[in-house]
């Protein structure tokens, strides 16, 4: 498994494993908030033009995770849209996928990150959690469900 910047030609593969990784949740989840977390193709092309993105492969090329990360201001880092396929949760490809990211802001002199999640997703918080985030307190409404916000200072 190797993780590399994504390019607009990943779409597809981008798009299909962010929707493999978060069908389990499209009950809890509002329409409008699983399609803003799933993407569509237009909403993929907004993601690469905001943010860097990257991609987990496995050694046949295909994408088996993906997360994408921007500056937000001097100081400030923000991870978002981080997914592994079902099949590969549990190997060390979120793990290796937050690095990469985290790598990346810090080369761009962030010294805080930050990162939203929602309540259903409890697996994903313990995983932050256990990567040094937590909760800010800080809420926001996210297209009818609360958006908690994590933080971490590198």
């Amino acid at each position: 498994m190797s993780v590399r910047e994504a390019t607009s030609a990943d779409a597809c593969g981008i798009l299909a494993c962010l929707s493999a990784a978060f069908e389990a949740y499209r009950d809890s989840y509002t329409p409008a908030a699983f399609a803003d977390t799933v993407l569509t193709p237009e909403t993929i092309e907004r993601r690469f033009q905001g943010m860097t993105v990257f991609v987990a492969t496995g050694k046949s090329g295909e994408i088996v995770g993906t997360i994408a990360c921007s500056v937000v201001n001097a100081e400030e880092g923000h991870i978002r849209g981080m997914a592994v396929l079902p099949a590969s949760q549990g190997s060390g490809i979120a793990a290796r996928l937050l690095a990469h990211a985290q790598s990346h802001l810090r080369t761009r002199n962030c010294k805080r990150l930050s990162l939203d999640t929602t309540a259903p997703l409890t697996r994903a918080i313990r995983f932050y959690e256990r990567s040094g985030f937590f909760p800010s307190g800080k809420i926001q409404d996210f297209f009818g469900m609360p958006l908690y916000e994590y933080i971490k200072a590198i």
